[in-house]
């Protein structure tokens, strides 16, 4: 949303709801497409990836907490290629990076915050993040310095998590695709995950904020 202060970024010419509320952001954000991802390449940065939509309430709480702060916004335009998607224009994009933070993380929900290498593969992620580190959750601040510090010092080991978890993706999508019956420790690594990111005191699946998440009751309902 405009304040007066901010000239639009380049999402001021999208015409998703979602993406023109942060056309006026401090973040010079890009919408998915060949000019991000050339400049990721050209600069060798990795790419900031948020996915949201226009009637999330934690994306909004996460634009007006982090994406309007001057200090983060000079940290995701100095050392990242920032991208916004709305996951009701672009579900594809939304489905692929979802599976890969529920696989890196045990659980998903919106805002999704993801980084990916220049050439989109992913080797960090979550959902929501505050801005500083707040309670048990890391800041937004910490975790866009510590991520450009170790793409400065040692890329080679983001490449080589962000191959690992390529890889994994794709035996993902291959055994979904499968007309098959998944494999017994397939089942059993499922379920091992759900339990793990299981909330006993006050339900869910992972830590706040969370989202309802269907297809894990639907799986646990079959395993059981």
């Amino acid at each position: 949303m405009s304040d007066g202060m901010h000239k639009p970024n380049r999402l001021i010419n999208e015409r998703s709801p979602y993406l023109l509320q942060h056309a006026y952001n401090p973040v010079d954000w890009y919408p998915w497409g060949e000019e991000a991802l050339r400049k990721a390449k050209e600069e060798n940065k990795p790419i900031f990836l948020s996915i949201g939509y226009s009637s999330c309430h934690w994306c909004h709480v996460m634009e007006k907490e982090s994406f309007e702060d001057e200090k983060i916004a000079e940290l995701l335009n100095t050392y990242f290629v920032p991208v916004k998607v709305d996951r009701e224009e672009r579900p594809d994009i939304d489905e692929f990076y979802m599976k890969a933070v529920i696989m890196m993380t045990g659980h998903g929900g919106w805002p999704l915050t993801i980084f990916l290498t220049p050439d989109l593969k992913p080797f960090f992620g979550g959902t929501y993040f505050p801005p500083r580190r707040r309670g048990g959750l890391r800041g937004l601040d910490e975790i866009l310095r510590g991520v450009a510090e170790l793409w400065r010092k040692d890329p080679k080991q983001i490449m080589e998590a962000a191959e690992q978890n390529v890889s994994l993706l794709k035996s993902f999508y291959t055994t979904e695709k499968s007309v098959s019956t998944p494999s017994y420790n397939l089942v059993v690594t499922a379920f091992d995950i759900l339990a793990t990111s299981f909330d006993s005191l006050y339900g869910g699946f992972g830590g706040a904020p969370k989202f309802p998440m269907p297809v894990y009751l639907d799986f646990l309902q079959v395993y059981s």
